[in-house]
């Protein structure tokens, strides 16, 4: 078994970076990424036992099942995001204790089937307004008073893009660490 570092084990896809404009294309790759995350999430939990879905991806991480929760929560945040951006000026959104939520009876004791039919009917919905979306839409904010300053939509959608990725990847990774292959 290869023991990569802690690094490569927090963000095995790279630690996020914010683009700093963005084309056309980059606008469709990152709508793609959203669009394949519920089967993507799907593969990467696929004939998983009860003790792998309580492994942890690494030492001090989340176990499985609390990534494929924290996915779906997250996601639905940013769903709501997304709405509220496109609906009002410039709202300030409420931010959540993402650990906190990782640790709530939900997370130990739905199964995660259930967050991952959550992504699909979530995805879907999301989706459908990001491929509708004009480009004064994608210049559409929203506050984030934990970070202080307003995060345009498409940076939004960048920041998710790559989110949904990053989580899939400790999954994927923790596979083939352990040997559990698909």
């Amino acid at each position: 078994m290869d023991n990569p570092g802690l690094e490569e084990l927090k963000y095995p896809i790279g630690r996020y970076t914010t683009p700093q404009q963005y084309t056309d294309s980059d606008i469709r790759q990152w709508i793609n990424s959203i669009t394949a995350l519920p089967m993507l999430m799907d593969a990467c939990i696929e004939n998983m036992d009860v003790y792998q879905l309580e492994t942890l991806y690494r030492e001090g991480g989340w176990t499985v099942q609390q990534v494929v929760h924290h996915v779906a929560d997250s996601h639905m945040n940013a769903y709501i995001r997304l709405k509220l951006a496109l609906t009002e000026d410039n709202p300030t959104i409420t931010p959540y204790k993402e650990e906190l939520w990782a640790e709530m009876s939900d997370t130990r004791t739905v199964p995660v089937n259930i967050s991952v039919t959550l992504l699909h009917a979530v995805h879907r919905r999301m989706v459908a307004i990001l491929n509708d979306m004009k480009e004064t839409d994608w210049q559409r904010t929203y506050f984030h008073p934990q970070y202080k300053r307003s995060f345009p939509l498409w940076e939004m959608v960048a920041l998710y893009a790559w989110h949904g990725k990053h989580h899939a990847a400790h999954i994927r990774q923790l596979r083939e660490r352990m040997g559990w292959g698909y």
